[in-house]
């Protein structure tokens, strides 16, 4: 779990665009992000997970 001071701080506007960074909108996590889900890896394959056991029963 991510620091709750590091969430909010990247929910802010830079200054500059080149210090954007993505986070996992679930978790806060900053490395293994996914640009299509927006999320991060983790947190991707338990959704994954939980569709897959949804699905099959």
């Amino acid at each position: 779990m991510a620091r709750k001071a590091l969430v909010i701080k990247s929910k802010r506007k830079p200054k500059y665009k080149t210090r954007r960074y993505n986070r996992c909108r679930i978790c806060g996590r900053r490395h293994g992000y996914l640009r299509k889900f927006e999320m991060c890896r983790i947190c991707f394959r338990e959704r994954a997970k939980m569709l897959d056991s949804l699905v099959w029963g």
